[in-house]
């Protein structure tokens, strides 16, 4: 199994780099709607407790009953939460996905439940299933199980978003037999802001179990005015429209980075996303390419030792990304143009 210490991108003891690599936040972002939302929110009032307001706008963007929508603090709070509900409900073991963000399996290691992957076919039926799609950290498509009756599951579908080929094998009916878990911040640019969703199951025998005990260890205003205001410009057709303009510039910013990364001399697996994961050239290594000034994901925490996370950047990222990959790799003559 992967190590389940905490480890993210972002800024680390030295502050923020100046060229990120290393989240795998749209880097087009801020969404300018999302942000002026922001602006407009007032932190001297409480939001409503329940929420009624913004879950009825979240439930009609999704053609779903308010009765769906479970608010979270954010993704993490949310996985925290689910993992310690289950661990009640449904004691037993917790499914992940072989490479995958760790919170999964912190999570079931905080609450005493083992931890397996799909690949393991024999031991313990598990009580609580983790899928996202596009998966994290390589950006792949992860269809869904075929039995989605099994025992309760989660669809990550935070990088949904994101995507910028191809299309999710998960259809509605297989989305409507899971809990979906929504956190856009990463998708308008706006990591800071934390505040995120879920939708429950549409039916099924113990979907009221679960909604109960999710409701009853919600921390009271899981999320503040921004995380309100934040939620509430994500279902706005305006932020839709500008995610969808921003897609095309994504997919050239990927083109260069899997370009430079190649003609550095890296592995690179595919991707639908603006980020991806790769094995750097020899010579470069994360802290190498940090004493520069550039953040990358070292992906040993995903089960993939000796790989990186990179997120697709802006030109001006992407040439400091091409010099310090020709500074410091062995072989200088493999990287000798731009693309």
């Amino acid at each position: 199994m992967a190590d389940v210490s905490r480890t993210h991108g972002g800024p680390d003891a030295r502050g923020m780099a100046r060229w990120d690599f290393s989240t795998n936040a749209n880097a087009a972002g801020p969404c300018p709607f999302a942000l002026e939302a922001l602006r407009r929110a007032d932190p001297s009032r409480y939001p409503d407790p329940g929420y009624h307001r913004l879950r009825e706008q979240l439930a009609a963007s999704h053609g779903v009953a308010m009765s769906r929508i479970v608010i979270a603090a954010s993704a993490s709070e949310f996985i925290q939460r689910i993992t310690a509900a289950g661990a009640r409900l449904a004691p037993g073991p917790v499914q992940v996905p072989r490479h995958a963000y760790g919170d999964y399996a912190a999570a079931a290691q905080a609450h005493g439940r083992d931890i397996v992957t799909e690949e393991q076919g024999e031991g313990p039926a598990p009580t609580l299933r983790w899928y996202a799609d596009p998966s994290s950290p390589l950006g792949q498509d992860s269809p869904p199980p075929t039995d989605l009756k099994l025992c309760t599951t989660v669809l990550d579908a935070v990088y949904a978003p994101l995507r910028l080929e191809g299309h999710s094998a998960w259809s509605a009916a297989a989305r409507d037999a899971v809990f979906e878990l929504v956190s856009p911040n990463k998708a308008l640019g706006l990591p800071g802001v934390r505040a995120a969703y879920a939708i429950a199951p549409r039916d099924h025998g113990e979907v009221a179990a679960w909604c109960a005990a999710l409701a009853a260890a919600e921390p009271s205003w899981p999320i503040g005015a921004d995380g309100v205001a934040l939620l509430q410009a994500w279902v706005d057709d305006r932020t839709q429209r500008w995610l969808a303009e921003q897609r095309p510039r994504l997919r050239e910013w990927k083109r260069t980075l899997v370009q430079l990364l190649q003609a550095a001399g890296a592995e690179v697996q595919p991707s639908v996303t603006p980020f991806l994961c790769a094995r750097l050239p020899a010579g470069v290594t994360p802290q190498t390419l940090r004493t520069c000034g550039i953040a990358v994901r070292d992906a040993g925490s995903f089960g993939l030792p000796g790989w990186v996370r990179l997120g697709a950047q802006p030109p001006a990222s992407m040439d400091a990304l091409r010099q310090a990959l020709h500074d410091f790799s062995d072989d200088h003559t493999l990287l000798t143009t731009g693309s």
